[in-house]
């Protein structure tokens, strides 16, 4: 007998409690399976913008207790990209819960570092990891990278940062874009 596919993938990470979804309005529904004190309270408004913006997308809602301070450790997530030539960081704002408001100006303070393996060897400011760093985990790892700061009281179009490859390999931090999801 072979188990039936299940909506919504849990497990745990260190502090977290992981779900992964790829239909993010299955994810109430499987809450009850995180532990009370790690437990959120999701706006369903929220988890239905990200099912209309990002379809094709799966979500990854990471639960932790604020009461229970602690150094988390690294969560890295390995996928194949929906476009191989547009590396896109995550960066839509809402502090409110709620689905965020595409229309607004948002405050920024991002460090926005992108990187690629394809890079020449000249290419981009190197990065120091400190010397006790795992080397399973450094293997993951960019040695160089390029990108730049946004912040000191600026604000932006909400949006996500994108850039694409050809234009990271010009190492100009420049190139980088704010991008907002399409609606359906």
């Amino acid at each position: 007998m072979s188990a039936e596919p299940q909506p919504v993938q849990i497990f745990d990470h260190d502090v977290y409690t992981v779900l992964l979804a790829d239909d993010p309005t299955a994810v109430p529904a499987a809450l009850w399976q995180v532990p009370p004190h790690r437990r959120p309270n999701l706006d369903p408004d929220l988890l239905h913008f990200y099912a209309d913006h990002f379809p094709d997308h799966t979500i990854a809602v990471c639960c932790f207790d604020n009461a229970d301070p602690q150094r988390a450790k690294p969560l890295l997530l390995w996928y194949p990209p929906l476009d191989p030539d547009r590396l896109t960081v995550p960066a839509l704002d809402s502090h409110t819960g709620k689905a965020p408001d595409l229309d607004a100006t948002v405050p920024v303070d991002h460090w926005v570092l992108f990187s690629t393996d394809q890079a020449p060897s000249d290419w981009g400011a190197p990065v120091a990891y400190p010397g006790d760093m795992r080397h399973r985990l450094r293997a993951f790892l960019s040695t160089t990278v390029v990108g730049r700061h946004y912040g000191r009281g600026q604000s932006m179009p909400n949006g996500d940062f994108t850039i694409s490859h050809r234009d990271l390999l010009t190492g100009d931090p420049g190139r980088i874009e704010r991008l907002q999801p399409t609606r359906r």
